[in-house]
């Protein structure tokens, strides 16, 4: 990018704050997009593992693969967007998801165990890149537009991510036409999804967010309009703030991974049909990016110490709720799953609101990256350990072990907020 694209903004906050809407809403289309590529394959991924395996002691790879996936995706997205700006970043990312769901397809039409497992793991981009997005909207973001920045762009995935899994019967059939697997259909879409979100990033996300908003930087600071330097006190408060941020992102990305991961296999068990197990996830996934808005909302309003802690207990509820849920009762397992995402949206919202005020936009991406590497990690352990918890013990024991999870977050976001007073 040029300088004379960049100069109408460094003075101007007119011109900045318009630069934020156009910014907002590219985010938000790519979105919609990029959240029915993320729900598709997380409807179906473990029950694909599950034909093509015979067992369901590994039921939870799939989940993990595109998880362990999506922290390499993360980690290089964000030194990417670092260097170049977000729109080469999310760009890249989209497509090689869309790349990885093109693979499963291809491995489910030749039942090749091998090429399923890499192509889950390409797979994997997307879902890191969908996550990573929601950064981009907050780089021109003021101290009290950032928590609503990051919430208008995953209100936007609820639009795909509701109708991927309800698409996944439709999609099946389309597969079935084509002589493929049923259970590839949701990939199918996938692969179209994440491409058109790569492809609306790349031509529309200009001037790239990231590269003005370090450039204003640079002139205030030029001009002295900010101060150049921080005290130790300051910088420390920072690493504590990116530290509780992560543990809230990452616990709160464990518990709902590992719980949703299982449950259409819980279901199946139990006699459900596909098309219930699309209605529970589905509004799962609402639940889990719907109520962003308003959350962001209150992120920036009441604080962030109130709805991480508020994350932990709808969590803990949600843990306790699928533990005594009845496993042929859609009711109760829509009430389980619902409050789940709920419990996720809060703490993702509030973790990431978190990890922004504790970084400078010189050093933003790549931090962000790596926070996110840790809950992309985390992801897949969750994935990995709750199909050993079922296989060997029970859906209901999951359940309780996402509560204790969930219930360490308070300590956690207490001393954070503790220390920041006494400070």
């Amino acid at each position: 990018m040029t300088n004379d694209k960049i100069a109408p903004y460094l003075q101007s906050e007119t011109a900045r704050q318009q630069l934020y809407k156009r910014t907002l809403i590219v985010i938000l289309c790519s979105q919609i997009f990029g959240g029915a590529g993320l729900a598709a394959g997380i409807t179906v991924g473990a029950l694909l593992a599950k034909d093509m395996l015979g067992t369901d002691s590994v039921t939870g790879l799939p989940a993990a693969l595109f998880t362990l996936g999506s922290a390499l995706a993360a980690y290089i997205v964000g030194r990417v967007s670092q260097k170049y700006g977000r729109r080469y970043g999310l760009a890249s990312g989209f497509f090689v998801g869309s790349l990885g769901a093109l693979g499963v397809v291809v491995a489910g039409a030749i039942d090749n165990i091998a090429l399923l497992f890499i192509a889950l793991f390409l797979y994997g981009a997307g879902t890191a890149t969908n996550l990573q997005a929601r950064y981009a909207g907050t780089d021109l973001a003021t101290d009290k537009q950032r928590a609503t920045a990051t919430s208008i762009a995953l209100v936007a995935t609820t639009f795909g991510a509701v109708a991927g899994p309800n698409l996944a019967t439709t999609m099946g059939k389309v597969a079935e036409s084509f002589a493929l697997p049923a259970l590839v259909g949701p990939f199918i879409l996938a692969a179209a999804a994440y491409a058109l979100a790569g492809t609306v990033l790349f031509i529309f996300l200009r001037p790239d967010p990231l590269l003005v908003a370090r450039a204003i930087a640079l002139y205030n600071t030029a001009n002295k309009t900010v101060k150049a330097e921080m005290t130790m006190d300051k910088k420390q408060m920072m690493r504590m703030g990116i530290i509780v941020g992560a543990i809230v992102l990452v616990l709160t990305q464990v518990i709902m991974t590992s719980i949703m991961t299982m449950t259409p296999v819980h279901m199946l068990h139990h006699g459900s049909h596909l098309n219930a197990v699309g209605i529970v996830i589905g509004l799962h996934v609402a639940a889990m990016y719907l109520p962003s808005l308003g959350t962001g909302l209150l992120v920036d309003k009441v604080g962030r110490t109130f709805v991480a802690l508020a994350a932990s207990m709808t969590l803990a509820v949600a843990g306790i709720c699928a533990a005594f849920a009845p496993g042929d009762s859609l009711l109760w397992l829509v009430v389980a799953l619902m409050l789940l995402g709920l419990g996720w949206n809060f703490g993702l919202i509030s973790g990431t609101a978190i990890i922004i005020d504790s970084t400078t936009i010189h050093n933003r991406a790549k931090v962000q990256g790596s926070v996110d590497v840790a809950v992309a990690l985390g992801g897949s352990f969750g994935s990995v350990v709750s199909g050993v918890v079922v296989a060997f013990s029970s859906y209901a024991t999951l359940g309780f072990i996402g509560m204790t999870f969930a219930l360490f977050v308070i300590p956690v976001v207490l001393w954070g907020y503790k220390a920041k007073r006494v400070a």
